[in-house]
């Protein structure tokens, strides 16, 4: 009988990886020792770390330290589409999300909140070029993390031309939402209402400081998403950069066919 060429590593692994998407070993599960797994693969102890770190990489297990090791968590997905900037929803604190991220699975309510920095900054390229400024003009810079139920899902930094929204709570430092129903109703107020958005995104790695600010585990990308917010008349009013978890987020889009 030919015996199996696949590596130990491997095939711990794949057992283990089988047993978490199959729901037998659930989340918050704490996965054997180190040495109980060894003796029951018939392996010295070698194989069993690499396999965990494999685990650990694909975001399917994290390590406590001094603990062991336990299936993660799984994080509830808000799916975001053209609906979330609807205006009806400028002023709501709570957002749907699943437990999963099937279209049809049931939906939970979040709460959120964030912090908030704000400065007067110097303009660079990118952003001087997107709100149709020279480099090197002040901009506001409003920079947020996003909270959901107490639990870091994405940070946003937003840029304004200075004289947009001097002296408005865009400007204001405190924690929350802009003034009593958002940053989009601020600019409506001051006379720029929004009216079209272009989003781009791409996904890539997190930076060691992200990871830390989203409280990513080992191997977790990050969606990266570039928004640029303009009146009816096409005036650039908001250039804003977003980090995601890619975990927690999935993107819907439904629109017609162009010509």
């Amino acid at each position: 009988m030919k015996q199996s060429q696949t590596p130990p590593s491997r095939r711990i692994a794949d057992d283990l990886r089988a047993e978490i998407q199959s729901g037998q070993l659930p989340p918050g599960f704490k996965l054997p020792a180190v040495r109980v797994l060894a003796e029951r693969y018939g392996v010295t102890q070698s194989p069993v770390l690499k396999a965990l770190a494999a685990l650990k990489a694909e975001g399917l297990v994290i390590a406590i330290h001094g603990s062991g090791a336990y299936v993660r968590q799984a994080n509830p997905v808000r799916r975001l589409g053209p609906d979330r900037y609807a205006r009806h929803r400028w002023q709501t604190t709570t957002v749907e999300a699943h437990p999963d991220d099937r279209v049809d699975s049931p939906t939970v309510m979040q709460q959120g909140s964030q912090t908030q920095d704000v400065a007067l900054v110097e303009a660079d390229e990118r952003t001087a070029a997107t709100l149709q400024i020279e480099v090197g003009d002040l901009v506001y810079e409003r920079d947020r993390v996003v909270f959901r139920d107490g639990a870091p899902t994405h940070s946003i930094t937003s840029y304004y031309r200075q004289a947009d929204v001097e002296g408005t709570p865009l400007t204001d430092p405190r924690p929350g939402i802009a003034g009593r129903s958002g940053g989009f109703q601020v600019l409506t107020d001051q006379g720029l209402p929004p009216h079209e958005i272009t989003e781009d995104l791409f996904a890539r790695m997190p930076t060691i400081d992200e990871a830390l600010k989203l409280d990513l585990p080992a191997g977790e990308p990050v969606v990266e998403l570039h928004r640029v917010t303009r009146t009816a008349e096409g005036r650039p009013i908001e250039y804003a950069r977003g980090v995601h978890a890619s975990s927690r987020f999935a993107w819907s889009y439904t629109f017609e066919i162009p010509d």
